[in-house]
């Protein structure tokens, strides 16, 4: 081609440059400089020709060509640009990444100050304390005793479950003179159980044993052991016995266990597994020496796990149920004997009226009672205090406010007056005596209500006295339709057909009071999976049974409203008058006694039946 080319390249730190020559034509020089992002050209045009027309150029060799920049040799850029430079993502990531750890630390750091200021309080338990879970994360917790020398909770204090304190106190002796059994040979089980609906005392009956025995108590709830971090719940369980063993003798308490030890299945986490491996190693490693008694307390026992409850583990099962009606004239004694009371206030007829109220439940009645009396002025609590916060915790409180048409309120009156007016009637054939009538609206939604009250606990029913209930539960709908007609009749009876068909089927399915079903077969399970091997003709059997046992109970309740009629206007214009009846007025009103004018009607100023 009759041309040459010569190439130079010189690199630096932060470019490139490329410089080359051609001499072909004329000689040109192009420089290619990389900066960064940026690509830089530059063209430098070739020299003019020192020869004539025509003449060919000598042979000579290459001359330097004139300095760049110079007029001569112009400098003429072009640029391309190039993708901008990307930000370093790297960092964010590594910030995402040991922020967690940061806040960890942090976390640490505060808890440890706060614990330094607040005095350094150990630990009750295992899991317990604010910064628990993060020390385990780097070292087990220090686990300490709980201190109870501001308890003075004893067995004498604890009333309503005789039967539980008489089984618990063999622990109580062991944990005093262990040598006294063990001489002989004798083992004390490992693990005591005590099951039983929320507040009934279960709490109170391990601090009680922990105090008599005079012994270390460890306190520990179920739902303190588990967290994030797999394998905690283990090592707290390790802490935990490691604590009470070096201590002993002790009493470890575990707290709502049914959330430490559920039944095991497939879809428990392996953490979760792995806790209650860890607790069920650790109480079957105890040896026959070991001082050493586990308690735990549970709502619902039928959730725990099989190889919990096996002997040698939980090998004793304490019921601790609601108190009977003398349990809990014991516990109001109790609870009476901090307030200031008047004569009127008894606790055999408070605990009548009570019936399945547990210990808890009866404080906070005796509580409320005395803050009612504050809130009135008085310097003593009566009987009108104690009924009003009776009625409170068990349908809410009254509300005066609530506008109702009198129209409504009629028709109320006589629903509840049908209700009271069957019930005593029917007394003698096992219908519950009548506490009172009230018309009162509660916030519950409630626009009125008859109470039954029973002589004394019941714990089985006869078939006449289910029946009467069924009646009972009917008369208020049978009044409606007396008085407004079958067109008229109101909403108002939709809870009472509610519990009135699930009172007929428990007659036909499960206590075998019907006749044309029979007796011996169970057909309780009618509606759950099991129900599903019952035939469609069984069902359909059931079904028209307990409809026939609902509309004769109905015809039956409407036969003796029919033939009580008067007494039944009286029951309801008194109720419009006076808004609350209380079961001995009731009584004197269907005997034909009127009520004498100005008399207090209710409980402030009546006698309860």
């Amino acid at each position: 081609m009759g041309g040459a080319l010569s190439l130079s390249v010189v690199a630096g730190r932060r470019f490139v440059r490329i410089d080359f020559t051609t001499n072909a034509g004329g000689h040109s020089r192009h420089t290619l400089r990389l900066t960064g992002s940026r690509f830089q050209s530059t063209v430098v045009p070739p020299s003019p020709p020192q020869w004539g027309p025509g003449a060919m150029p000598p042979y000579a060799p290459y001359a330097p060509a004139p300095e760049l920049g110079s007029p001569e040799r112009p400098i003429v850029t072009q640029y391309v640009n190039h993708a901008a430079r990307r930000p370093a993502y790297q960092y964010y990531v590594l910030l995402l990444l040991f922020l967690p750890l940061w806040l960890l630390f942090m976390n640490i750091v505060v808890d440890a100050v706060m614990s330094r200021r607040a005095g350094g309080a150990s630990s009750s338990g295992a899991g317990s304390g604010s910064n628990a879970a993060l020390n385990s994360l780097f070292g087990g917790s220090k686990v300490e005793p709980t201190n109870l020398d501001d308890s003075h909770v004893s067995f004498a204090d604890i009333q309503g479950c005789d039967e539980a304190k008489e089984e618990l106190k063999e622990i109580v002796e062991f944990l005093k003179n262990p040598k006294k059994f063990t001489s002989v040979g004798a083992k004390l089980p490992k693990g005591v159980m005590l099951a039983g609906p929320p507040g009934t005392g279960k709490t109170m009956l391990a601090k009680a044993i922990a105090k008599e025995a005079g012994v270390n108590f460890f306190y520990a709830d179920g739902s303190g052991f588990d967290e994030m971090f797999v394998g905690t719940g283990a090592r707290r369980v390790r802490d935990l016995f490691a604590a009470a063993r070096e201590k002993s003798p002790a009493l470890i308490f575990i707290d709502e266990i049914d959330a430490l030890a559920p039944k095991r299945d497939s879809i428990n986490a392996s953490h979760r597994r792995q806790t209650i491996n860890q607790l069920l190693t650790e109480m079957d490693g105890f040896r026959s020496t070991d001082e050493v008694v586990v308690l735990a307390a549970t709502n619902q026992p039928d959730l725990l796990d099989g190889a919990l409850m096996r002997p040698g583990r939980f090998d004793l099962t304490v019921a601790v149920d609601p108190p009977d009606a003398k349990g809990r004239a014991a516990i109001l004694e109790t609870y009476l004997a901090k307030i200031k009371r008047d004569a009127s206030v008894k606790a055999a007829d408070i605990a009548r009226g009570t019936t399945g109220f547990t210990g808890a439940d009866l404080a906070n009645l005796v509580n409320v009672a005395a803050i009612r009396a504050v809130l009135r002025g008085k310097v003593a609590v009566s009987e009108a205090e104690v009924e009003y916060a009776r009625d409170r915790i068990m349908m809410g409180a009254e509300n005066h406010s609530k506008k109702i048409p009198e129209a409504e309120r009629r028709i109320t009156a006589y629903h509840e007056g049908g209700h009271a007016l069957v019930a005593l009637l029917l007394e003698a054939e096992g219908a519950d005596p009548v506490h009172k009538a009230t018309i009162i609206p509660r916030g519950s939604g409630i626009m009125g209500l008859v109470q039954q009250q029973p002589l004394e606990d019941r714990y089985s029913q006869t078939r006449q006295a289910m029946v009467s209930r069924l009646k009972v539960c009917l008369a208020g709908r049978v009044a409606e339709e007396l008085v407004l007609g079958s067109d008229d009749v109101t909403t108002g009876a939709a809870s009472d057909f509610q519990q009135a068909t699930k009172l007929a089927r428990s007659m036909v399915r499960r206590f075998g009071f019907s006749d044309a079903i029979g007796v011996g077969v169970d057909y309780e399970s009618a509606d759950t999976q099991e129900g599903a091997y019952i035939s469609n003709a069984t069902k359909e059997r059931i079904e028209h049974e307990v409809s026939s046992v609902v509309s004769a109970s109905y015809q039956e309740a409407k036969t003796l409203l029919l033939s009580h009629r008067a007494q039944l206007d009286v029951i309801a214009e008194n109720l419009l008058r006076h808004d609350t009846l209380s079961g001995k007025q009731l009584k004197a009103l269907v005997a034909g006694q009127p009520l004498p004018e100005g008399s207090s009607v209710g409980f402030g100023g009546a006698t309860n039946t």
